[in-house]
């Protein structure tokens, strides 16, 4: 969601310091004068950065505009395939889950292939498994096929932003690209429902993958013209992975499951254990390996641990808002896919403006207080939408969604600024995978939540199941905003 100020040009290393002993001297790095430039460079290097940060663009926004767009796509999905509530909410995590899951390893993916290498070959695979969604004929096929794209999605996440940090030496230049590079998620995450509700209605739900087709391969070609990115040593825990993997689908069948199997179900119980067990067995893998997917250094800088929960926080709020929206509009209130699809338009407005104002209230209030704001905007959105109705007027359900739009387009431009300060260049794709990956585990959880919630007795829309799931992410939201408030530093 989803502009960002730039990343610092000082950078703290983790590499070599010894857990518990205190953070070494931030050194500033002077830039390199020895080597002088070549003739036409000048204009030649501006010309590659703007292709290298189109290229990026476009990526990120596509692999966002998929979540949001299929959410409008769910009940039309339903008709097609036949599938349930479950099988609707599998549709949105199969996606999300393996994007969390996979983006730890991501992060080093994209350090050790080098980041131009990485992008492409998500992108390429993200393309592919469109195609596969497109033309699945069955729930099965489709879920399959969304794991696929989640997992092509998670290398491109920080691939992109990685590709961007190339490109960009100067730190204003990359404000500036990182800032449209965050505007555009945003966009694409408000702007997805109103292009899948149209997309849905006019051509059918399949229209909403083969969208990725044509800009995947605008992609790659863009690749072409973008310098080759330096590998860094990375390593790539296959075993911590994999345990990953299944502490967070475990998760997810449990709370998915729980809300219709019941939560005392065998089923139920077996996917809790398993998440209990792998999520375990993962920290005592990560603890003994010599270069862990995620640096326990990283974990103990205030200004990447408070980044990640409050990430998790806005993307559960974000996540689940457009979730329970897209169901309520249709389900609820009887709209059509396009006339759902528009309700959002307004929010993409919001959304927009509020990015491009984010970065300058950073500045002048520091990112400490925008991210708090952003979080008690959130938190304000989820208690505003407690007293929707099926006969509530449509101007009132515009006027409740605002501060939906603005939470996350205030907090998130700024969190992510700060968390890639608070790294080295070397460890961006990391960082940055890491991020993504809490992000993206917060949106699948709440869908998790609010889909077993909205299912009521008879099949129908819950509004009480709807009023617990709000209640329960405005809780989370308001410890997350007192994390900030008390362990980040004023700037």
């Amino acid at each position: 969601m989803p502009g960002t100020p730039p990343p610092s040009p000082t950078a703290t290393t983790y590499q070599g310091r010894a857990p518990g002993s205190p953070l070494p001297e931030v050194r500033r790095r002077q830039p390199d004068r020895a080597r002088p430039a070549k003739a036409g460079a000048g204009a030649e290097a501006p010309r590659r950065a703007g292709v290298a940060l189109v290229a990026a663009l476009l990526g990120f926004t596509v692999i966002t505009i998929d979540v949001s767009a299929v959410n409008i796509a769910l009940p039309s999905i339903r008709e097609s395939l036949d599938g349930g509530m479950a099988g609707l909410q599998w549709v949105v995590d199969a996606y999300t889950l393996m994007f969390a899951a996979l983006m730890l390893s991501a992060g080093a993916i994209a350090d050790r292939a080098g980041a131009r290498r990485a992008y492409a070959w998500g992108v390429a695979l993200f393309t592919l498994a469109s195609l596969g969604c497109a033309l699945a004929p069955g729930i099965g096929v489709l879920v399959a096929a969304r794991v696929a794209q989640g997992g092509a999605a998670a290398v491109v996440m920080p691939a992109s932003l990685a590709l961007i940090r190339q490109a960009h030496e100067d730190s204003r230049e990359r404000a500036r690209a990182i800032a449209l590079w965050t505007v555009g998620g945003s966009v694409a995450m408000a702007a997805g429902p109103v292009l899948g509700g149209l997309l849905t209605e006019s051509a059918g739900w399949r229209a909403v993958f083969l969208l990725n087709l044509p800009v995947g391969a605008v992609i790659l070609g863009l690749l072409t013209r973008v310098p080759r990115s330096p590998r860094r040593p990375a390593a790539l825990d296959g075993f911590g992975q994999l345990t990953a993997v299944l502490a967070l689908a475990g998760l997810a069948v449990a709370v998915i499951e729980g809300g219709h199997l019941g939560w005392t179900s065998l089923p139920v119980l077996g996917a809790g254990a398993l998440a209990v067990v792998s999520g375990f067995v993962f920290r005592v893998v990560e603890s003994r390996h010599r270069q862990p997917m995620i640096p326990p250094a990283l974990l103990r800088e205030r200004r990447v641990a408070v980044p990640l929960a409050v990430g998790f926080a806005v993307n559960a709020a974000f996540y689940g808002g457009i979730f329970l929206l897209g169901l309520y509009y249709q389900q609820l209130r009887g709209m059509s896919a396009t006339a759902a699809g528009l309700m959002f338009v307004p929010m993409s407005a919001v959304v927009t403006a509020t990015n491009l104002v984010s970065p300058r209230l950073a500045e002048r209030f520091g990112r400490r207080s925008v991210i708090v704001l952003g979080q008690l905007v959130f938190t304000a959105a989820m208690l505003v939408m407690l007293p929707l109705a099926g006969d509530t007027p449509v101007w009132l359900v515009l006027v409740l969604l605002l501060p939906l739009s603005m939470g996350g387009a205030v907090a998130v431009p700024a969190l992510t600024a700060l968390l890639i300060d608070a790294v080295p260049a070397e460890r961006a794709g990391t960082a940055s995978g890491l991020l993504n990956s809490l992000r993206q585990l917060g949106g699948a959880l709440a869908v998790a939540l609010f889909g077993g919630l909205l299912a009521g007795s008879d099949g129908g829309f819950s509004l009480p199941g709807m009023r617990v799931g709000l209640l329960s992410v405005a809780a989370l939201l308001l410890v997350t905003a007192g994390m900030s408030r008390v362990l980040l530093t004023r700037d």
